[in-house]
């Protein structure tokens, strides 16, 4: 999954300088897919003795998010969205790791992306003490909601067939500006890693799919390249707006293509 660079883990290390002294600060590393956050929080959690979390960690069941497909819209089907994570569930954590005494072990939500399921909890990892930090790295957190007049024409092919009368961007779009927004503004500091555009996430998705399957990006098989290009216009609508500025960050760095940090602002 490639290394975090130095100077960004050291930037995470005074924003927790930075925050309360009296509970850890609870800190988000955002970005679109692909762009390395998670390498950066688990690097600086490793670090500062810091507690990290992806916001993917909490995806909902397989079985609520069936029933939401059933009850609000079918593409919530598919993790990703606002809409597909038990917030909840990531603040009690968030509760307990604040308040944990030094012999406390806190459960961390774990979520099996091959079987599309939250595993078991005796399967989670466990934190043991109270952190210098909280690290949540989730691409959407801090994203501001689009305006009413947007949301009509349709940024893609999935939006365009399999939600044409927009029911299912307007329900994200609910949640965006709801549950989220209420949940982005109990953080101290929101680090938003910026690619230089939505057109690099394919690269850098199937940069990160290849390394999974331990080949070379040139060698991942066009089947699994298209399956991506297909799972990332499901992120594609919030993505382009957090990229054009709609998102309240703290602190943006700018990436180039090669993930590589080329500016601080903030």
């Amino acid at each position: 999954m490639g290394h975090a660079h130095p100077d960004l883990v050291d930037l995470v290390g005074r924003l927790i300088a930075d925050g309360p002294k009296d509970r850890p600060p609870l800190i988000a590393v955002v970005g679109a897919q692909g762009c390395g956050k998670t390498t950066l929080a688990r690097a600086a959690a490793e670090r500062f003795g810091a507690a990290q979390i992806s916001l993917d960690d909490v995806y909902l069941t397989r079985a609520e998010r069936e029933a939401m497909a059933r009850d609000v819209h079918p593409l919530f089907l598919t993790r990703g969205p606002p809409g597909t994570h038990e917030l909840a569930l990531l603040q009690r954590v968030i509760d307990a790791l604040s308040t944990a005494g030094p012999d406390d072990e806190t459960p961390l939500p774990a979520f099996d992306k091959r079987g599309d399921d939250r595993f078991p909890a005796d399967r989670w990892r466990r934190f043991r003490g109270r952190p210098s930090a909280i690290l949540i790295d989730a691409w959407c957190l801090g994203a501001l909601p689009g305006d009413e007049a947007g949301l009509a024409e349709p940024v893609n092919a999935l939006e365009r067939e399999r939600d044409p009368d927009g029911g299912w961007r307007r329900a994200v779009e609910g949640f965006v500006a709801g549950p989220y927004a209420d949940f982005a503004a109990r953080f101290d500091a929101v680090l938003f890693l910026q690619a230089p555009s939505f057109d690099v996430v394919l690269d850098w998705r199937s940069q990160q799919e290849a390394d999974l399957l331990g080949v070379a990006p040139a060698d991942l098989p066009p089947r699994e390249r298209a399956r991506i290009a297909g799972f990332i216009q499901y992120f594609e609508r919030i993505t382009r707006r957090m990229l054009a500025g709609g998102i309240q960050a703290s602190v943006t760095v700018k990436l180039d293509g090669n993930r590589q940090p080329v500016a601080v602002d903030g």
